[in-house]
Formats: C-alpha cells, structure tokens, sequence
C-alpha cells in the first residue's frame, strides 16, 4: 500500500502535479507550465527572467549559472547579462493563484526580498570604517548584525558579501575594537566576531584579524562561559592560525587557559562544527615548526589530550576521524607524545583498524603514526612491533603497497615491513577489530 501511494506521489510530481490532502480526500490540482520553473519543474518562488526573455526560478538558474554555464538552458544561446531581473508580474500571477487554491492546502509563497547588490554592500563597508574613526560601538555593531542577517538570508547576499570583502572590512574593525578596553567593546566585538564565523569559511583566510590584540580578544571569547562565543571564536581561529607566523602560534602558547580552552571544547563538545574547528587549530599548533612547538605538544599531553584522541576514534565518523588522527600524529612527532601513546591499550589497535577503512587520508596519518612509534621503539621483547603484527598490520601494510598510495606513505609501509618481518613468524595475529579484550581507561 505505501508503494503503491508513493508511485502515484511520484508520478504526480513528473507531471507537474501537486498531490494534496483535504477533507473532502485525495485532490489534484495541476501546477500552470508557465507558474514551473524549467529547470527544476517545481512551482516558481522567486521568478526572474534572463536575457533570453526566459523565466526561471532564481535558485535553480543562479546554481546553473555558479556551475559555469552562460548559455539559457532552454535556448541554449549565450545570456548577454547573467544578472537575472525579478519578474514581479509572474510572481504576482502564482500568488493569486496561491490564494485561490487555498482551500486544497496550498500556501501562498512570500514575496521575496531583494538581495543584496554590490553598491549596497560597500556602502555598509564603508560605514562600518566610519564607525571606526569615530569609536561608534553602537554603530558598527548595528551594521554588522545587518551584514549577518543578510549573509543568513540567502546564499546569493553571502556570496555578495565574500565577493566584495566583506570580511575583511570586519576584520579591520576587530583589530580597532580590540586596541581599547576589552569591557567596554565586549558587545560589539562579539557581533563582529559571529559575522567572521559566517563569511570567513567562504572567504580569503587572509582576511582574518591577526594583530596580537585581536587575537588576544579571540581567546578571551574562547574562554568565556557564553557556548555562542566560544563556538565563533574557535571557527575564527580555525581560519587565522593556518596562515598566521609561527610567532603569532606562540601567543596561543602564552596566553592564559587558551590552550585549556582549546582542550575543553574536545573534551566536553558544544556542537560537531566547534570540535572540527579546535582540532585543526591544535593540528596546526602541534605541526608547527616553531621552536616552541615542543612545548605545546607536551602541555596538550599533559591535559591529557591523547587518551581523549584515542577514545574518539573508536567511532568517530570520517572527518572527525581524520582530524584527530592528524592531531596524534603530530602529538607522535615528540618523544612525550609517542610515550603517552605507548602507554595506551587502544593505540595499536585503532590505528591498525583506520588502515582501508576510513578514507586514504585517515590511512595516511594511521601509518604515518605506526611509523613513528615501530621506528622508536627501544624494548627488547619487540613491544609495539609485536602488538602491530599481532592486530594483523603486516598484511594490511602489504595491501596498501599492492592497492597503491602516495610516495611517502609507501616508503613508510615498506620500511614498517622490514621492522615487522622480524618478529612475524614468533607471533600469532589477533583481529583488529576486536576491543573485547582491551582495557579502555573510561
């Protein structure tokens, strides 16, 4: 019976048909062909006509257009304007005839508000830097809420705003905000802050604010106790510590209860997208080649950093996986690091169980990580050598030089298979898969 129902639903929607429920049971009320966008099929909400006199819905052209194409997919003749122009005389048309079928539960759609332009765009722009001169707190944090509001409303005014920008001009203003008392700006800082959220993820990293002073006002949002604040404040990073000098890394190092911040947001999650963001700011911490580069991995071990890595890999899903094995396998490059992983029963048999079934990237760290603690390894009875060929790592390696990867994490493997081959044939092999008898220090 659902097939059934859903075949004729289906049906229903090919032929431009709108299926609807009332209380005088199952009616159809077929959808006009010059009410359907040609694209998609489906009832316009937002009609515009291109320069081939052809109207679309502007959602399903703009994609058309994004994706590369400047011919009209029904003429197929090059648009001489890609700009599409509201047509408000068919928009007009469906909400009547919206308002008509009503009764057979049809919503009238809203009428659409104007995107953003690029004139109007750059005037904010340039009241936002008015703003500043004039230390208008009020001011510049009404015009970035503005420009928030705007980039939330639709994907065409964030591409507006990415294109002219807009980031940063935030960015500019952070950096002015932030060299006055952090009281007194906290507002308008942090409005500013939630706009780079939004727009640094589709803009120029190099846009993000990167003096000592705005960074500075970053950690303190990090560490504050507002989950909105920190969540930002984390995605800002996650865009500024890439491109920043290793100096500038430091400061992280420096800054009181930064790294604890950092730390915290792993350990206890807010959301998937503030975990995500504060694993790559401490893949990049701990990778980088600063001179203080051991330090930081030794303080992020001594929060205790790895035993949480290791109890997230166990079922994290692909790029939550990939990014805390990023993170352990610089942890792994300092003799601190790879103790700390020693010591942990989970170890050897996550890693060996990444190897083919995550992604070739989770591959990549996982052998990259097994290299670092076989080619250290200083016991006698073989230690970490012995547990890898007992999880069944030496054919998987053999797999992964068979199937094929990148140039150096083939010279790994191989190497790893010479270290292995030693203790092979005295061992017997466990499945990887098994955790029945690993102790998990929950």
């Amino acid at each position: 019976m659902m097939i059934s129902t859903w075949r004729k639903r289906r049906a229903a929607r090919l032929a431009g048909k709108q299926r609807l429920e009332s209380e005088m049971g199952h009616i159809e009320v077929t959808i006009p062909n010059h009410f359907r966008c040609p694209i998609s099929l489906e009832l316009m909400k937002d009609p515009v006509t291109m320069s081939s006199g052809i109207t679309y819905d502007r959602e399903s052209i703009e994609k058309w257009i994004e994706a590369g194409n400047v011919t009209c997919p029904i003429t197929n003749r090059v648009l001489r304007s890609l700009d599409p122009i509201p047509n408000h005389t068919i928009r007009k048309m469906i909400q009547d005839w919206c308002v008509t079928n009503s009764s057979y539960g049809i919503e009238r759609i809203p009428t659409p508000r104007i995107p953003v332009s690029s004139e109007e765009a750059l005037e904010i722009h340039f009241k936002i830097k008015t703003a500043c001169k004039r230390g208008d707190q009020i001011g510049c944090q009404n015009l970035a809420a503005k420009i928030k509001a705007l980039a939330k409303e639709s994907e065409r005014n964030k591409s507006c705003l990415v294109a002219t920008g807009t980031a940063g001009v935030l960015s500019y203003a952070f950096e002015e905000f932030s060299k006055a008392s952090f009281e007194e700006n906290v507002a308008v800082l942090d409005e500013i802050l939630s706009c780079l959220a939004v727009l640094l993820h589709h803009e120029k990293a190099t846009n993000c604010p990167g003096s000592d002073a705005s960074i500075d006002r970053i950690v303190l949002f990090l560490k504050s106790e507002d989950l909105s604040a920190r969540r930002n404040a984390v995605l800002v990073l996650k865009e500024l510590v890439p491109i920043l000098d290793y100096r500038k890394v430091d400061m992280l190092l420096e800054i009181e209860g930064a790294m604890e911040a950092l730390f915290k947001l792993i350990k206890a999650p807010i959301c998937h997208a503030a975990t995500k963001a504060s694993l790559m700011v401490i893949y990049h911490m701990v990778t980088s080649p600063s001179p203080s580069n051991a330090k930081i991995i030794a303080k992020f071990v001594d929060l205790g950093l790895v035993p949480l890595l290791l109890e997230m890999l166990v079922d994290a899903e692909r790029s939550l996986c990939e990014k805390a094995l990023g993170v352990l396998d610089g942890i792994c490059g300092s003799d601190q690091g790879r103790e700390e992983a020693y010591n942990h029963a989970l170890t050897i048999p996550v890693l060996v169980r990444k190897i083919h079934r995550v992604s070739d990237l989770a591959m990549k760290f996982s052998v990259s990580i097994l290299f670092k603690l076989c080619m250290n390894e200083k016991r006698e009875n073989g230690g970490v050598l012995v547990e890898v060929i007992q999880r069944n790592a030496f054919e998987k390696l053999l797999v992964l030089l068979q199937v094929g990867c990148d140039e150096r994490t083939k010279e790994k493997a191989t190497q790893l298979l010479r270290l292995l081959n030693v203790y092979r044939s005295s061992v017997d092999c466990i499945d990887s898969v098994d955790f029945k008898n690993v102790k998990r220090p929950f």
